[in-house]
């Protein structure tokens, strides 16, 4: 568990006004190529007073091209030169337009003009290099060299050009290669954003821990970067180092550029790390904003099931999130943790019918989760159905991997208790216990040395009304017990009514001897019962 002081940092509503929100977030996601991110960053801010509408048009193009939508790209990089018609980029994504639209003089016309607003702007060249790239790198290789080496007289400092030229190394996978280019980007301009983002990239499988510095020293350059605040957080969650990821998301999440799907990952951490009284006010806070915010509400659940203080509230917080789920499962959804939870409060305030259902509709929705139909299973004994609770254990053992001997026992011992439950329907009796029996063997395979099986056969054999054959699974069972090695304390119960029964067997043979040496093995584990003591002394 993490020991935190986390409550003083979530979402400070006034702390969101030290954040520019402008085109500029989302111009740095693109660079970094999270282009979901960027575009919905750049519609975010389009509209905010100090954004650049001309730059935010063209990040927009740019996205639009990578999703294969020319006619949208089109659109918007025209939208972006009626907003500042000096702007040189916008231009250039029409140019590539054109390239692809195998119209190179219109293409190279759209270049000229771009660059003839940035005569002295090493980047212009870079952009225009790019567009070639994009379209067919070995027809125009010749044009993409000579856009380089125009650069390079311009301003050969310009980290444009190396982190371009690191961008074609890494798509032909030389990545020490393209890592020196982004360092060398990075050398001439420590404020180059994208390449810190490129480098952290490259090392974020062989050498994690450089890559997290990397993201660290642009956090000192930029600190409100949302995307280095968020980066740098996923990369200690990547690395399963949560402290360091829930200190970074505590940060994140007050920037008003972070994602709403961040906030889950946030409270998920918080979650898991035990920190629940801070889980629970962030969700609260959420919710203060956004009452409809059913993950908030879903967190805010979670985190109060583990505070002691907040008990009394447990059961309507329960019931009112399972209704929200009902009403439009699709849209609410569930992860199982709310299903065992919300089922927990119910069977505490005895609506144990309740509980089932809910259980039930997380078996519905989620066949695969073994725990659920464990849960379930638990709920039906809570109600004295077996046959029920042995069915849905049958669940859990079919969609457990690998199953292990305590789970064939307690299947075993559903369904013999299922059985007994039909004791007055042989057919139905005679099909829990064949399935009593089945589970008993599993469990033998799994755990030859133990008693359990043997015992437990037995149990069967008797409720069939077959002694004999269930005094030979009791001797079985004994002898197991006794050359067990380790402790046999902890099977006292058992044990007792193993030795007792078979005593009282050889008992009613009239063979006093052995019946003796049995009900001596009862006193091993009741060395104090005197009456008992007494009834063996006198045979």
């Amino acid at each position: 568990m993490i020991n935190k002081k986390l409550i003083a940092l979530l979402l400070a509503g006034s702390a969101f006004t030290a954040f520019a929100q402008t085109h500029a977030e989302g111009s740095e996601y693109f660079e970094a190529g999270q282009l979901d991110n960027a575009k919905e960053l750049l519609l975010r801010n389009h509209n905010n007073a100090a954004t650049d509408k001309a730059i935010s048009f063209y990040y927009q193009g740019r996205i639009a091209l990578e999703e294969d939508n020319s006619a949208e790209a089109k659109k918007l990089f025209e939208q972006g030169v009626a907003a500042n018609p000096e702007y040189p980029f916008n231009y250039i994504g029409l140019g590539q337009l054109s390239l692809m639209a195998n119209a190179q003089k219109e293409a190279e016309a759209q270049f000229k003009t771009a660059e003839g607003l940035g005569k002295k702007d090493a980047g212009v060249q870079i952009a225009i290099a790019r567009a070639y790239d994009a379209v067919n790198p070995e027809l125009y290789t010749k044009d993409i060299d000579k856009r380089v080496e125009k650069a390079r007289k311009m301003n050969m400092q310009d980290p444009d050009i190396y982190i371009f030229e690191g961008d074609r190394l890494a798509r032909t996978k030389d990545y020490g290669g393209a890592g020196a280019k982004y360092e060398m980007a990075l050398t001439y301009d420590p404020n180059a954003t994208a390449a810190y983002f490129k480098y952290a990239n490259l090392f974020a499988q062989v050498n994690p821990e450089y890559g997290i510095n990397m993201l660290k020293k642009l956090l000192e350059l930029n600190p409100n970067s949302a995307l280095g605040q968020r980066s740098l957080a996923n990369a200690y969650y990547e690395q399963n180092d949560y402290a360091n990821a829930v200190n970074e998301y505590a940060k994140y999440v007050k920037n008003p550029n972070h994602f709403k799907q961040d906030e889950d990952r946030y409270s998920l951490l918080l979650f898991s790390n035990g920190d629940y009284q801070a889980g629970y006010d962030f969700a609260s806070n959420l919710l203060a904003q956004n009452p409809d915010n059913f993950t908030a509400m879903r967190f805010q659940f979670m985190n109060a099931c583990q505070i002691p203080a907040l008990e009394s509230q447990l059961l309507p917080m329960a019931e009112k999130l399972y209704a929200l789920h009902t009403s439009n499962p699709d849209k609410n959804r569930f992860a199982p943790i709310d299903y065992n939870l919300i089922a927990d409060e119910l069977i505490k305030a005895k609506k144990t019918d309740e509980a089932v259902a809910v259980l039930q509709d997380g078996v519905n929705s989620m066949p695969n989760n073994p725990n659920l139909y464990k849960q379930l299973a638990m709920a039906y004994v809570d109600l004295g159905d077996m046959a029920a609770a042995s069915k849905a254990f049958d669940g859990f053992i079919e969609h457990t991997a690998k199953p292990g001997y305590n789970d064939m026992i307690q299947a075993s011992v559903f369904a013999f208790y299922a059985g007994v439950q039909y004791k007055d329907d042989v057919a139905m009796r005679d099909q829990y216990l064949a399935l009593a029996d089945k589970y008993a063997d599993r469990a033998a395979e799994l755990y030859p040395a133990m008693y359990r099986p043997e015992k437990i056969k037995g149990d069967v054999e008797m409720q069939k009304g077959n002694t004999e054959k269930a005094l030979e699974y009791y001797i079985q069972s004994i002898d197991k017990l006794e050359k067990f090695d380790g402790d046999t304390s902890r099977f006292a119960g058992d044990a007792k009514n193993l030795y007792n029964a078979v005593g009282n067997a050889y008992l009613d043979k009239n063979d006093k001897t052995t019946a003796k040496r049995y009900f001596n093995g009862y006193l091993k584990y009741d060395p104090d019962n005197a009456d008992y003591r007494k009834f063996v002394e006198g045979l």
